[in-house]
């Protein structure tokens, strides 16, 4: 087995980088959705594709599918369009088919009707179990459309455990597979718990908070480009018509991956064996990272003993969130070097 395992520490990238990159960027991309029934009545799953638009040749190795994490649904996070562009559009203008999932819960994907009553009258809904099945779903429609046996699958905080999962249950399915802030066994181990209802709900200051936890302070005025925070949430609220006519608005998020935080994670128990991942893997992480603390991935990436081939990527200067940082170009980068590598078609 050839493993390649680099760890890039203070991997960072310069703004007048990021606006080259961005003047490269092309404009002929086309975008196709579609809603994907599942086998729950009722739940249908929201699936985008970006893509060139003179593209009709369609392989693995440029096959590419998003999953997001536990409270943001795909598109405020993969397909936002700041300084330019978004992550989709950057791997699609590299001459990708490029898809992002919504799970049943967020974004354009139906609602459980659990969400149509109060948070307290039902526990918690869409667990990684449900979510791992959603993902199946999403999986066999794009390998169905393109005709292709398997593809290239990004999972960010949650989506991490939730493509994982699937990739460990479905090799033969997945050719690269990148985990972005993986999710891993909290330390130490707690036993307390909440009860909780079946969503949960935030609010715009909230998130900003959450957002910076661990910046330090002389760092928090550049560490998002002018605006973009502002943006997302706009794009984050208008992905939740109910909670955005709330005053004041918020986006709801399903909590079924909170029970699965206290009854697994915090207490020492995982979703899925890395072991089981037998495909070529990726693993970034970031400096500042305060939701999956970089002590997660690097006690995930020894795990990843039966992967071909491994990479660990550290990014300075990042949060949880440095997707919309100005370093974002260093994951971006990082994840697109690791999928074009190998054979060509495959």
């Amino acid at each position: 087995m050839r493993v390649l395992a680099s760890l890039f520490l203070a991997f960072f990238i310069s703004v007048a980088a990021s606006a080259a990159s961005l003047a490269q960027i092309p404009t002929n991309l086309v975008t196709e959705e579609f809603m994907v029934p599942t086998k729950d009545d009722g739940i249908s799953l929201y699936i985008r594709n970006k893509r060139p638009k003179d593209m009709t040749q369609f392989s693995p190795a440029r096959t590419v599918l998003f999953v997001h994490g536990a409270t943001y649904p795909s598109e405020v996070a993969f397909d936002l369009q700041v300084g330019g562009m978004s992550w989709m559009d950057y791997i699609a203008s590299r001459g990708f088919d490029v898809y992002l999932l919504d799970l049943r819960g967020y974004g354009r994907s139906s609602r459980p009707k659990e969400m149509d009553q109060p948070a307290d009258a039902n526990g918690p809904i869409v667990d990684t179990k449900v979510a791992i099945g959603d993902i199946a779903t999403g999986v066999d429609f794009i390998l169905q459309r393109r005709k292709i046996p398997r593809l290239n699958l990004i999972g960010w905080s949650w989506g991490t455990t939730t493509t994982a999962g699937y990739t460990a249950d479905n090799p033969g399915k997945v050719r690269h597979l990148a985990l972005y802030a993986p999710v891993w066994i909290g330390q130490p181990a707690r036993t307390e718990r909440t009860k909780l209802g079946a969503y949960r709900t935030v609010q715009k200051p909230a998130a900003y908070d959450r957002w910076v936890r661990g910046v330090p302070e002389d760092r928090k005025a550049d560490l998002i480009p002018a605006g973009w925070f502002d943006a997302w949430w706009t794009a984050t609220a208008a992905s939740d018509p109910v909670g955005a006519a709330q005053n004041p608005p918020v986006l709801r998020a399903p909590n079924g991956v909170m029970e699965d935080i206290q009854n697994g994670w915090l207490m020492g128990k995982t979703f899925y064996d890395p072991a089981r991942i037998t495909v070529p893997t990726i693993v970034v992480l970031a400096e500042w990272d305060q939701d999956t603390p970089p002590y997660m991935a690097q006690t995930l990436f020894p795990l990843l003993k039966n992967a071909p081939q491994k990479r660990l990527v550290m990014i300075g200067e990042g949060t949880h969130t440095v997707i919309l940082e100005k370093n974002r170009m260093a994951l971006f980068t990082a994840v697109q070097s690791f999928f074009e590598e190998g054979e060509p078609t495959q």
